[in-house]
């Protein structure tokens, strides 16, 4: 219930921006910390989950989540490493995953992510980002840092949960953030009004599978930490579910003759979740198809 909840509040921001203003929202958040080994940490509060590296180099954030969340996100920080918070990087635009990023520019980290984060953040509308909030280095396809002894690399995947998705490695450590390329164990939510596409996901999906072997720890977007065998699983749910609304579209029905054909039920139980159920992921499917 509480996974839930806490998911259910950070994508709903996305579409109704002032559901997680008011600072009661936040108010029984507890950031859980999971040492992976190597300087690298798991944060999970509300929100995108974190990644984290630390050492010589200082702290080295992959997301932040809402900007009420700042003070308790450097005192989980401040739980492992004496370190500041000298670099973030944005798995995508979305504010679960972007929202502390001006209080940690303010603080001196360097914010950094793919081309479309920035240019999606700072489009105008209700969702424009404060000029603090921007990231500062951008990229194209892809990019390497070396910190904390690791190399870090992070690369873009094209339209798959957004059309500015990066996955990150940490190659020595074997230890992957994947952003939102993974929900684990729910249903996916594809923003197909940020550029998303469900080929894009799979193909997303696909390629961070590709990266794993049996070893491998993965800090999804959303749920618990993963491994190969969770991209899997996810990645054969969504390829079937796309399938079976694949096969009315094909046959010219309606999204409500397919909403009240079902195709998904054998999948509700397992994956359906608060914000994404089974009929929203059916019309989201139906809708990537329809385009």
């Amino acid at each position: 219930m509480k996974l839930q909840t806490s998911l259910l509040l950070a994508v709903s921001s996305l579409l109704l921006p002032g559901l997680v203003q008011a600072q009661g929202n936040f108010d029984n958040v507890e950031y859980e910390v999971s040492d992976l080994g190597h300087g690298i940490y798991m944060l999970v509060g509300q929100g995108g989950n974190i990644g984290l590296s630390v050492g010589e180099d200082g702290a080295f954030l992959i997301d932040d989540q809402f900007a009420p969340l700042t003070p308790k996100l450097l005192a989980a920080v401040r739980s492992v490493t004496d370190q500041p918070v000298k670099f973030v990087l944005n798995t995508h635009w979305h504010g679960d995953h972007t929202g502390g990023n001006a209080n940690l520019a303010g603080k001196g980290a360097l914010i950094m992510a793919h081309d479309n984060v920035r240019s999606r953040m700072a489009a105008p509308g209700d969702q424009q980002s404060p000029k603090e909030a921007l990231p500062v280095i951008t990229y194209s396809e892809s990019s390497t840092y070396y910190l904390n002894g690791h190399e870090i690399h992070a690369f873009h995947v094209e339209h798959a949960h957004t059309d500015g998705d990066s996955i990150v490695v940490f190659k020595d450590a074997n230890i992957i953030h994947s952003g939102d390329v993974l929900f684990n164990g729910i249903y996916p939510y594809i923003d197909l009004g940020s550029g998303g596409s469900v080929s894009g996901y799979i193909a997303a999906m696909e390629k961070l599978a590709s990266l794993c072997d049996d070893s491998t720890r993965i800090i999804s977007g959303h749920g618990p930490a993963g491994n190969k065998a969770a991209v899997r699983k996810s990645l054969k749910m969504v390829q079937s579910a796309q399938d079976s609304v694949a096969a009315l579209v094909k046959q010219g029905k309606s999204l409500e003759e397919v909403k009240e054909a079902n195709p998904l039920a054998k999948f509700d139980d397992e994956w359906s979740w608060a914000f994404i159920n089974t009929e929203r992921f059916t019309e989201i499917l139906y809708n990537d198809l329809s385009q």
